[in-house]
């Protein structure tokens, strides 16, 4: 799997649990580890938060790297978000924050 980030990462002969090369965190020289994160996307005021996501994440500073199916998951995602969320920001709506769950 490839992944995706905004932090230089380096591989490691090390594999996890289901045999993937653990990345390497390129600041801190550290392995990352497989976990859930909060991806975070801000755009001209709007602000979208997905919680939950696995990734890699440094232990250090918290900087997930997330894989290339997941990124693009993600971006559908946001793609699916970021109008509507303006278009009730024009509108003066309120509230100004929702919590949209799929089951």
């Amino acid at each position: 799997m490839g992944e995706s980030s905004v932090s230089p990462t380096q591989t490691k002969n090390v594999t996890s649990m289901n045999n993937q090369t653990v990345p390497i965190c390129g600041e801190h020289q550290v392995p990352k580890e497989w976990k859930a994160t909060t991806f975070v996307y801000d755009d001209d005021g709007v602000s979208i938060e997905v919680p939950n996501v696995d990734a890699w994440v440094c232990p250090i500073d918290g900087e997930a790297s997330f894989t290339s199916d997941t990124t693009d998951e993600l971006i559908d995602t946001v793609r699916d978000l970021v109008t509507p969320a303006k278009r009730a920001r024009e509108r003066r709506s309120m509230p100004t924050e929702y919590i949209v769950r799929v089951a």
